[in-house]
């Protein structure tokens, strides 16, 4: 779809890029603006600072409030003939500080209509994001700052915008937490939970977000001695697990029709995932 994109836009021009939908589309969008600009293929920009020209000005309006896109310099592309075989896809993480939205919409009319299992899992994603800053070994003043703030409008909205979907005050907050918990990332990337995930999506076909409902309430339960004091005390592993309950989100392995024979290769996988490196 990037390649496509870019050479759909070679001829006309392009001077401005809007990024329009999920997390997925705004990342599109960001890896469109690249190969029109610096040319090549997309894993030819797999790491960071591989951008060669400067990027025309893009424009965000996310239709989701989950990964946060717009506030980030990363885009994850899967390179489906990477896989090891046909059901596995390669993500690569692609980025460059030239890669950012010079402007977002946070328009939360855009994100009633989308159906609850992205609400639900959108919403885990964004939670995922703003929880496992708080104990990132790059975690920092600015961070911290951003992580607390989302998970404070995280943990009052995310019920309401299940229960309501119409609710547009709640919505609105669920957008501004997602872009926060964005900047959270980008200030001090994720965790294991985010490790443990990439393989469940991969080979399962999980959602992002509720491969991450899985195994975040047991990450956070294995790192929770560096979480902040007022932060623990909280009991965030089985607040976290409730949320996931209410949101209909799988709440183990096996209800996900994950078999016990693949939690070596899972791990393994894991291992080797560069968000793990940040984990306590």
């Amino acid at each position: 779809m990037v390649e496509a994109g870019a050479r759909y836009a070679a001829p006309h021009n392009v001077d401005l890029v809007v990024g329009l939908g999920g997390g997925s589309s705004l990342d599109c969008a960001k890896a469109i603006n690249l190969l029109l600009t610096s040319g090549g293929a997309m894993k030819d920009y797999w790491g960071y600072g591989k951008a060669k020209q400067p990027l025309h000005p893009m424009l965000a309006v996310p239709t989701t409030a989950g990964p946060g896109s717009e506030a980030q310099t990363y885009a994850s592309i899967i390179d489906e003939k990477a896989g090891v075989d046909a059901k596995t896809k390669m993500k690569m993480s692609c980025g460059d500080v030239r890669m950012v939205y010079r402007t977002a919409i946070l328009d939360p009319r855009l994100t009633v209509t989308q159906p609850a299992a992205i609400t639900a899992a959108a919403g885990f994603d964004a939670i995922a994001h703003a929880i496992e800053t708080l104990v990132s070994t790059r975690r920092n003043a600015a961070s911290e700052c951003f992580s607390r703030e989302a998970w404070r409008l995280l943990n009052a909205n995310f019920e309401r915008v299940l229960k309501e979907p119409e609710d547009v005050t709640a919505r609105g907050a669920m957008l501004v937490a997602a872009h926060f918990a964005g900047l959270a990332a980008e200030n001090a990337m994720l965790g294991a939970a985010h490790a443990c995930a990439e393989p469940l999506t991969a080979h399962y076909g999980l959602a992002h977000g509720a491969a991450l409902s899985l195994v975040l309430p047991h990450v956070i339960e294995w790192s929770q001695d560096a979480l902040p004091r007022d932060v623990a005390e909280f009991g965030l592993p089985e607040r976290l697990r409730d949320l996931a309950r209410r949101a209909h989100l799988p709440l183990s392995l096996r209800n996900a029709n994950v078999p016990e024979g693949a939690l070596p290769r899972l791990a393994e996988e894991a291992a080797v995932q560069w968000t793990g490196k940040f984990s306590p």
